[in-house]
Formats: structure tokens, sequence, C-alpha cells
């Protein structure tokens, strides 16, 4: 070895590079002070259903610092849009800024417009009823559309005609099935002078009240709209109409104290002999609700199931330890 070393210099050992604990106290620090830093700070901004930030968001924010929002389209600043990073490292204000874009408040001449939402902004209906000897022309049902950034109305308003003096009470329209046979019995003519005149009592919902259609007298294809009491929901046909027999059709609602409809379990009025047209009167569907002690028993079921299969299985499991 001696003699190797004679022949070819020998490079110097070099000493052992050994981590130095200052740098192993940096990397543990660090990232507390990355912490630190950040926890004085807010978040990434809020999201919200009516607005969107302006800008790319940040992952972090000084305390102080502004953020600004803009509505979606279709919608009207209400509130300020801009929030700020407080102290407590919190954004304020935090709330939807923005509201639904309305269209034109509508007004019918010797008849009424029902919101059914209370509004008539976007995606909302408008429903007409003409006052006691009036007819509607025109749709019965129009939609606040929303186009861009407008709102428009998905057709013209209609307007109400004054009756003639005789009322067409059947249908309208008779079709041959065939077999010397019509669709249905012809129509007759009922009005004030020549023949029976068609009234209707007035309509009393106990638990509930009138919503529309409210009047001193109701003639033929009088159309009344019903709303239950807080606590009841509406069972049967909403709205019904006045008959050629002087009676609701269909039979009149009623007020049940429970939850409110879930799924549809009759036909629409529209399926009865005599009621109105769609362009002449509102065509509702009914919904009626899954009585609250099926669903009990449902669940009942259900829960003795799940409890006999959990109590097999554990027999199970014991059996193959045993």
């Amino acid at each position: 070895m001696m003699a190797s070393c004679a022949r070819r210099p020998c490079r110097p050992r070099l000493p052992e590079r050994r981590l130095s604990w200052r740098v192993v106290g940096i990397l543990l620090v660090a990232p507390v002070l990355l912490l630190s830093l950040n926890s004085d700070a807010c978040g990434e901004p809020p999201k919200f259903e009516t607005m969107k930030l302006k800008g790319k968001p940040k992952k972090y924010y000084e305390v102080g610092e502004k953020i600004y929002y803009e509505c979606l389209p279709g919608r009207i600043t209400v509130f300020p849009v801009m929030a700020y990073c407080e102290q407590n490292h919190s954004w304020f204000p935090l709330q939807e800024a923005c509201m639904k874009k309305e269209c034109d408040w509508l007004a019918l001449q010797h008849g009424e417009v029902v919101a059914p939402n209370k509004t008539f902004s976007f995606d909302h209906e408008a429903h007409f009823y003409c006052d006691e000897g009036y007819y509607l022309v025109g749709q019965q049902v129009i939609v606040c559309n929303l186009r861009g950034n407008d709102v428009y109305w998905s057709d013209n308003p209609p307007q109400c005609k004054r009756s003639d003096e005789f009322s067409l009470v059947g249908d309208s329209k008779l079709i041959c099935v065939g077999n010397n046979k019509w669709s249905s019995d012809p129509p007759q003519c009922k009005g004030f002078l020549y023949f029976s005149v068609v009234r209707c009592e007035h309509p009393v919902l106990v638990n509930g009240r009138l919503v529309s259609g409210v009047r001193e007298t109701y003639s033929y294809q009088a159309v009344v709209l019903f709303e239950c009491l807080p606590g009841f929901y509406l069972n049967g046909s909403n709205p019904v109409f006045c008959g050629g027999r002087n009676t609701w059709e269909p039979e009149m609602p009623t007020c049940i104290k429970g939850f409110k409809p879930t799924h549809p379990t009759k036909p629409p009025v529209s399926k009865y002999p005599g009621y109105p047209e769609p362009n002449e009167s509102a065509l509702f569907e009914e919904l009626e609700e899954l009585d609250a002690g099926i669903i009990a028993v449902i669940i009942l079921t259900l829960l003795v199931g799940l409890g006999v299969l959990c109590t097999c299985l554990y027999r199970c499991l014991q059996r193959k330890k045993g």
C-alpha cells in the first residue's frame, strides 16, 4: 500500500459532511412560520348562488384586503357586492347581494292576475282569471323568461271579453267515433233569458280559504282557487269550476291536517266534461300526499328487517368463531 502511494499521489480524504443542526432547525421552524403568517390572513373568498367573484381568487388575503363580486346574468344588486378581510380573519359581509330580475308587472281589466310564487321574477308564472260575465282571450298562463341578462314574458298578456247572454255547456267539439256514435252528448246553450241560469253556491272550504276567484255570484265556468291554513294540506282538485249542473266540478277539495301532498293520484280537472279549454281557464295538476301512517309502517318494517339481518349475521359470526 505504501509503494502504490509513492508512485501516484493520493488525494487527501475530505472530512465527512454532516447535516448542520442549524439547517435542521430552519427546516423544522419554517412550516411553523408559514402557518403563523397564513393564520394572520383570510382564506379563499366565499361562493354565492347569485353572484361571482371578480378576478382570479387567491389562497390567502391580508387583513383589510377587499374583494369584489358581480351579479350573475338576470340578477340585480340589492346590497354592496364587496367584502373585506376582518381582524378575526373572516370575510365581512357574508350575504347574497343580488336578486332575480322581474318581468313587467301585469294588470288585467275585468279580471285578476295571480303570481303563484308571489313574484314575477324569471322562471315564474303569471295566471289570469276573468270576472263573472267575461271570458279569457289568449294564454291563461305565461312565464317570465331569461335571455342573456334580460327578462321577458313568454307571450302577450290575455284580455277579458264580455260573454254573450248564453253559455255553451258541454264539449264545443264532437268527434264521430264510429257506429253512428259521437264522442259525447251535444252541448247546450244556457243563459239568463230563455234557459235556466247556471249558478253555483258560494264555495266554503273548512280549514282553508279562497285565494282567487272571489266574487258575489258564481256562474258557469267560474273558476276558484284554494289554499289551506297552516298545518293542513289540500286533498282533491284545485282549482274547481262551476259546471253546467250548478255544482262545483270536480267536487270540492278538503283540508286535511298533516304534511303537504307528494304525488298525484287523480286526473287534472281538465279531464272532466265541460271544463274550459286550456286557453280559457287554468289547468292545474293535483297532488295528494302519501298518508303519514303508511310512511310510519314502511319505516318500522325496514327497521325490523334491518334488526333481523344484523342478528343473523352476528349469530353466524359467533358460530364460525366457535
